[in-house]
């Protein structure tokens, strides 16, 4: 989905360097396509570190990308730098792993990790799921659909559920 961008772990580099760097620039133009919430990005910047110990690999670091997307309530831009922290662990054999890290681990079967999915997979995770220009977002007047960010408008706000109206009565009725 990276296009031409290809983030790789070499397991038989790591094991002779026991450390590994992994500085890249990558486009996520291929992820986040369809996405109608997305107005813009930039080039996700991928800084991570592998190291190995005792035949597992851990890879840490984080993934760091602008993204442009619309307001949840008042249809706003919203502009927003993710940071993203980024951990994966990797092991050719699992066995080498406690107990209650094997269920997070990936095997390692060739020699070269294409640590592609899973950065996809963290960026997508971190993507807000209801962006808001601002936490105290007023949003759109419901009545009129003027930003209520903006100006105050004197529709009436109060609706009651045509189901629920009969109650409205009945409790009049009481009084």
């Amino acid at each position: 989905m990276f296009g031409v961008n290809v983030m790789q772990l070499l397991w038989k580099k790591l094991a002779k360097e026991k450390t590994v760097r992994l500085k890249e620039t990558l486009d996520v133009s291929g992820l986040l396509k369809g996405r109608t919430d997305v107005k813009g990005f930039g080039e996700l910047e991928a800084d991570l570190q592998a190291e190995l110990t005792s035949g597992v690999a851990e890879v840490t670091g984080q993934l760091t990308l602008d993204v442009q997307m619309v307001c949840a309530r008042c249809l706003g831009p919203v502009h927003e730098r993710l940071a993203v922290p980024f951990r994966e662990v990797f092991t050719e054999r699992e066995d080498l792993l406690p107990e209650k890290e094997r269920e997070d681990a990936h095997i390692v079967t060739e020699d070269a990790v294409d640590l592609k999915p899973f950065v996809e997979e963290a960026v997508w995770l971190a993507l807000p799921n209801i962006p808001l220009c601002k936490e105290d977002c007023k949003g759109l007047c419901p009545v009129c659909g003027t930003n209520r960010n903006e100006t105050d408008c004197a529709c009436k706000q109060e609706r009651i559920d045509p189901r629920l109206a009969g109650l409205a009565d009945f409790f009049k009725d009481s009084d």
